[in-house]
């Protein structure tokens, strides 16, 4: 056996015996796995929403049976269909009150709008013209917009987000002026020149009875409406909805918009193969890959201090011989830690690994190199063992929660983003995120990764470990304790 495979398999006894190292390159990143998973899996599967959250309850009873043709659905849907089709509105179902209540304690959610049974009735009475035109009319109308608790409205609000509340509420108002004024300026435009509004004008402007000679009152109140009308040419007063009282185009629709709530899970579940694990699995196969720093600094260190590397030294070994027999070991302890720990995620987890699984090998292959040339690196500056674990601790933290792998890049913001590509660990990411199947893809149906992208990722893997292997080998000095 040659020298170098010889130290290889002697520092292998050595890690072997460490069940420290061990801990925390197997067994920790199962339980951080495991532990988010059940506690934060579902912030893991969440993708960014730029969209303002809306959460409704709706007992709307329906309308009255005397609401003459309009509107065409219960006034509740008018509303939601109001708010659906606003670009950066989400619209939340939630099918009672008594989880929106809950929501609310528990601080789930800022602000939930419940419209109660009687909506629809009373905004059929909003009105600006009083009786005996509208029966029971309402004047939901004050100073800051609509009397909400008038018409049926009801906004469960938690006191701790108040912020977020306003927000919502001010949602809410303006889309119930879009919905309630022009139903009420459509009402009472429509009472103009009608029988009744006449003989209320011919008490107010007793003149008018000396043109029924010559014009009926019909024709009469007929032309009075199409003049005020023509006056406000811009308008449509007859419209009853926005878009027709405003002359302009009504909005697209936009159904992605709406959606129902749905309870998280009761109880402590693994829930195998969710997509949690599709993002927490290669994350933390990442993160612990760069944990070897820890152990390779305290294999030198414990080989300089028993004196163990002055004898090697003093045998006729090259300096490579020596290194590339440290290398060895470490990195065949990296890729069984991910070997291991992926296939833990297949096995434990039920993660997929999409329809070229075989694309696994080169990543992990490319992500111990990197993270044996990082080893290598932090071996060789450090001189004691207090120094490995502050450096290489803060090393490994620092380089995880900036690469991303603390948390789904797509959270990050951008500059983070870009700054992230500066570490190895980014690029292992981006290569396990084309492998793996993106979310809501089953193993079936997923595409077929770019295996050319991937190869470039661990290509540059490749880079970042043998460009620490040169610094190692430029700055590290074997004799030195």
């Amino acid at each position: 056996m040659s020298p170098t495979f010889t130290i290889a398999a002697k520092d292998l006894r050595l890690l072997a015996r460490d069940s420290r190292s061990a801990m925390i390159l197997l067994v920790m990143p199962l339980l951080l796995i495991l532990v988010l998973g059940l506690s934060l899996g579902r912030i893991f599967e969440q993708k960014p929403d730029d969209r303002i959250r809306i959460s409704v309850v709706n007992l709307d009873a329906g309308l009255p049976t005397d609401h003459q043709g309009f509107p065409p659905k219960n006034w509740s849907e008018m509303v939601l269909d109001d708010l659906t089709n606003t670009g950066n509105v989400r619209v939340e179902l939630i099918a009672s009150r008594e989880e929106a209540e809950q929501l609310i304690r528990k601080g789930d959610r800022a602000a939930v709008v419940i419209f109660e049974p009687e909506f629809s009735d009373r905004v059929q009475r909003c009105s600006f013209v009083g009786e005996p035109f509208t029966r029971n009319p309402i004047n939901p109308l004050y100073r800051d917009g609509i009397l909400t608790r008038e018409i049926g409205v009801t906004i469960l609000r938690n006191p701790s987000q108040l912020v977020a509340y306003s927000v919502i509420n001010q949602v809410i108002q303006v889309t119930l002026m879009r919905v309630v004024i022009p139903w009420m300026i459509g009402q009472a435009f429509e009472m103009i020149g009608t029988p009744p509004f006449m003989e209320r004008m011919e008490k107010h402007i007793p003149q008018l009875k000396l043109a029924y000679p010559f014009l009926s009152k019909k024709t009469l109140g007929e032309g009075i409406q199409q003049g005020i009308g023509a006056f406000f040419s811009e308008y449509n007063f007859t419209g009853k909805t926005w878009a027709k009282l405003t002359k302009s185009e009504e909005p697209p629709e936009n159904a992605e918009n709406r959606s129902v709530f749905e309870a998280s899970d009761r109880g402590i579940r693994l829930n195998r193969g969710a997509l949690r694990y599709q993002v927490l699995v290669p994350s933390y196969t990442v993160t612990f890959a760069f944990f070897l720093v820890l152990t390779v600094g305290w294999l030198f260190v414990a080989e300089r201090r028993h004196g163990t590397m002055v004898r090697l030294l003093a045998a006729p070994l090259a300096r490579w011989e020596i290194l590339l027999g440290k290398l060895i070991p470490c990195l065949a302890v990296s890729l069984l830690q991910g070997f291991l720990l992926l296939g833990c995620g297949w096995l434990v987890f039920g993660m997929s690994f999409g329809p070229t699984p075989w694309l696994v090998v080169p990543v992990v292959v490319s992500t111990s190199v990197a993270a044996v040339g990082l080893a290598m690196l932090v071996a060789g500056l450090a001189r004691t063992e207090t120094q490995v674990a502050v450096y290489g601790t803060l090393l490994v933290l620092v380089l995880a929660g900036l690469s991303g792998s603390m948390m789904p890049r797509d959270l990050m913001p951008e500059a983070m983003r870009t700054l992230s590509q500066l570490t190895p660990h980014a690029w292992a990411l981006d290569a396990y995120a084309q492998l793996l199947p993106a979310p809501g893809d089953s193993e079936q149906a997923a595409p077929i990764p770019d295996a050319g992208q991937i190869l470039r990722y661990c290509g540059v893997l490749w880079a970042f470990g043998l460009s620490f292997l040169g610094l190692a080998w430029w700055q590290m000095r074997l004799d030195s304790y």
